[in-house]
């Protein structure tokens, strides 16, 4: 097994590698959002991207999924935990709560979200029913356990385009829809992972209700306040390195 773990807004870096080594990789799909850093961790082969480029400078939208992902299936991984920061939208997930997706409903547009446009080949169908691959849920959520950190294992990720947040309307259609969690990344991230036949799941933080949802009795009377989001995303990285590592060491 080679893990992959993709950060961004959350889990800049990771700590605790050995053996580094900081890569530049070429693709068909252009360039990726920044070097790969690779190492081990207990003896793990590791793979660590940043989406959003070490610098933050790339917007939900504009970050190259395509060349990310072919990027990592280059460089031989075969399994990914991607980690996001989202909103809660329904009542179970409040600010800093850990969510596992097992499904996603995709609201985003014009980015490039499959590998068989233009091309020669016959096309790829996938099956798509469950986007989150089942085994490595179990064990995120075990890591979760392991921390002592309770978490939410079923709820559907809506994924929106950004770099905004949502109108109070945009999340009571999501919430009408069946979405409990609300981010900008998983889409197309987890499709590409699926046609390039790599297992992908998804670790999510709650660290904000969606458009003041969950607040006044669900009467989204909250204005969102951005530096309460940025604290807890400073306090995230170590609830989310912490749960990396309890995975990573599920793979010893």
């Amino acid at each position: 097994m080679k893990l992959g773990i993709i950060g961004g807004s959350l889990l800049k870096e990771l700590g605790e590698l050995t053996q580094v080594i900081e890569e530049k990789i070429k693709t068909p799909f252009g360039e990726p959002s920044a070097n790969f850093i690779m190492g081990k961790i207990n003896n793990v082969d590791i793979v660590y991207l940043n989406r959003h480029g070490v610098d933050h400078h790339l917007a939900p939208h504009q970050v190259n999924y395509r060349a990310n992902m072919f990027a990592l299936k280059l460089l031989e991984v075969t399994h990914i935990i991607a980690i996001a920061a989202v909103g809660g939208i329904t009542a179970k997930m409040s600010p800093m709560r850990c969510v596992v997706p097992d499904q996603i409903i995709d609201y985003t547009y014009g980015r490039l979200q499959t590998y068989n446009d233009g091309n020669d080949e016959e096309v790829k169908h996938i099956d798509f029913s469950y986007p989150f691959d089942e085994e490595l849920r179990k064990k995120i959520i075990r890591a979760i356990t392991m921390a002592s950190l309770d978490a939410e294992t079923r709820a559907t990720y809506g994924a929106t385009q950004g770099p905004r947040l949502e109108t109070i309307a945009e999340i009571k259609r999501l919430q009408q829809d069946g979405c409990d969690i609300v981010g900008m990344t998983a889409m197309p991230e987890a499709a590409l992972a699926r046609e390039l036949d790599i297992d992908y799941a998804n670790l999510s933080l709650v660290v904000n209700w969606a458009a003041g949802a969950g607040v006044a009795d669900g009467q989204f009377a909250e204005i969102i306040s951005m530096d309460e989001v940025k604290q807890r995303m400073s306090a995230g990285n170590a609830i989310m390195e912490k749960i990396v590592y309890n995975l990573i060491a599920q793979l010893d």
